[in-house]
């Protein structure tokens, strides 16, 4: 049985690391230091986490980077004046590859696509016109399977509906890219689609005023998908403004895919200590998943390593007041969502048999356990869950 995540409340008050400390040990103190004020300890004990560790070594060893590399990034920042000691892995998008190769390596994405296209499907059953708006549309990979199953299905007499995507993002010239291959696709069908582009610089902006640039119609089936998208909405108030703004809507499904983590330190965004051992926690069990699935010197693995996650890792490092998002649990999401109006739409069972499918064919290990619970499917590695994927209307 997958088991919701713990934070190491034991490591994080290390005042000072011991004498052949292990690095998490040095980490979690590191982070402690830096917690405290003291900025010249925590470069010092980053600085010895990252010359004693290798980002190509064993899964241990490139997750102590990471965090150690973050961490002194922080401290530079804290420090101020001068050129940073340490070259962050950049705060901008992922490349085009390092995100097919972690659609590729890894089930994470592609299992939060499956089980919530699995949910728009069932929701715009029989509709003539579909609207989909996508909070983090990315390279658009989540979407020609799901016009490709909308084709198979269409009515013969009928023909396809008309499909409109309404696609966000932080960067034009992807979002530009991204239409411009779904509509040489969904033209390949003959299948009826529009693209548009939605130009959101920050989420903030997006919380404060939802509506900015977008287009709703009421003859139109709405489906508003939040893959990996609202745990930045960090700052108070912010997430429950945009569900209250997504319920008015009145979608005919939402569907909320995130990392099932807990921030660790409760309502303390500033309580760095217990942000970073719950993270440890959760991407320990990320990068032994591809130390167990992925060869060492695999090209694709360094580069997800590096531009996704060591990416995550610099916002969990960052925290909510400056950047970086807010992880929650299932639990937290499902009340957030009740709190303004939502009900959920229990996962069908077929939606989970195809989670299942999917890592049996593509993601061949005992490790990966996909399963049903509280309405929900969920995605683990061995006994640690690490992905939720809900729907609510």
């Amino acid at each position: 049985m997958l088991e919701p995540p713990e934070p190491d409340d034991d490591a994080v008050s290390l005042p000072r690391a011991p004498v052949a400390a292990s690095p998490r040990v040095l980490v979690l103190t590191c982070a402690d230091l830096l917690h405290r004020g003291d900025l010249q300890g925590a470069r010092r004990i980053a600085g010895a986490v990252l010359s004693s560790t290798d980002p190509r070594g064993d899964a241990a060893d490139r997750l102590a980077h990471h965090f150690a590399r973050a961490l002194a990034l922080r401290a530079d920042e804290g420090h101020g004046g001068g050129a940073p000691a340490v070259v962050g892995v950049g705060g901008g998008p992922a490349s085009s590859t390092a995100y097919l190769a972690y659609n590729k390596i890894a089930p994470f994405l592609r299992f939060a696509h499956l089980t919530a296209n699995q949910a728009i499907l069932e929701a715009a059953a029989g509709a003539r016109r579909v609207h989909i708006v996508d909070l983090d549309a990315a390279h658009g990979v989540q979407w020609p399977p799901l016009l490709q199953v909308i084709c198979d299905r269409a009515d013969a007499n009928l023909g396809p509906p008309e499909v409109r995507i309404t696609g966000a993002g932080p960067d034009r010239d992807v979002l530009l890219r991204t239409g411009n291959r779904l509509r040489a696709f969904a033209s390949s069908l003959n299948l009826p689609f529009r693209f548009h582009p939605l130009l959101l610089p920050c989420t903030g902006q997006l919380a404060a005023d939802p509506a900015t640039g977008l287009e709703l119609h009421p003859d139109e089936t709405l489906a508003v998908n939040c893959v990996s998208f609202l745990h930045r909405l960090s700052r108070d108030g912010e997430l429950a403004a945009f569900l209250r703004w997504v319920r008015s809507t009145n979608p005919a499904v939402v569907t909320v895919a995130e990392r099932e983590g807990s921030a660790g330190g409760g309502d303390d965004d500033d309580d760095l200590p217990r942000r970073v051992a719950a993270a440890i926690d959760f991407y320990s069990a990320v990068f032994d998943a591809l130390e167990a699935t992925v060869p060492p010197g695999s090209a694709e693995r360094l580069s997800v390593e590096q531009e996704i996650l060591g990416t995550e890792i610099d916002a969990v490092v960052a925290g909510p007041g400056r950047g970086g998002g807010r992880p929650r649990g299932f639990e937290e999401w499902a009340a957030a969502a009740h709190a303004a109006g939502l009900s959920q739409q229990p996962a069908s069972t077929f939606a989970a048999a195809q989670a299942r499918l999917l890592l049996r064919l593509h993601y061949p290990s005992e490790g990966y356990a996909a399963e049903e619970a509280r309405g929900a499917c969920f995605l683990g590695w061995q006994t640690r869950t690490l992905m939720s994927v809900s729907s609510w209307h």
